[in-house]
């Protein structure tokens, strides 16, 4: 898929030197949407991964307005392992744009995880046609928050 550009927002393929500017979404985004959530790692480890791992080695994903990242999505497989929106983007349709690629992308369906305190992503993911199928106790992810699988 090339380069989308709807209403001024240009939804492509991540290049590496996106990686800054996605990790300070990503770390933005998480702190917003999960003030009361442990992160398992530092922010400078955050930008490293994005940077070292994400960017270079998964297929990710951006939502740019004026060639600045204001939203990014990782997919794994049949997995949207990331979505995240700058805070200040929130709220404009861009998330489902995302979706919408993930989706294109993985025509025999998709899954996800959640945390279950994030209650506006699960309400964003439902709207999306994802079904909670299975809510554990978290001790499978690094938070050790109790978290939820969508399909």
């Amino acid at each position: 898929m090339r380069a989308v550009k709807i209403n001024d927002i240009v939804i492509r393929r991540a290049a590496g030197s996106d990686a800054a500017e996605v990790a300070e979404v990503w770390l933005r985004s998480f702190t917003a949407a999960l003030p009361g959530v442990r992160r398992a790692h530092t922010d400078d480890e955050v930008r490293a991964w994005i940077r070292e791992v994400v960017v270079p080695g998964q297929e990710t994903w951006v939502a740019t307005v004026d060639g600045s990242v204001v939203a990014m999505m990782v997919r794994e497989g049949d997995d949207l392992d990331q979505l995240y929106v700058d805070p200040a983007w929130q709220g404009r349709g861009i998330g489902g744009r995302l979706v919408d690629v993930a989706k294109e992308r993985s025509p025999s369906g998709l899954t996800l995880w959640t945390f279950q305190v994030n209650e506006a992503a699960r309400r964003f993911y439902e709207r999306h046609g994802f079904v909670a199928e299975e809510w554990t106790d978290g001790l499978r992810n690094e938070e050790r928050e109790p978290d939820v699988r969508y399909e």
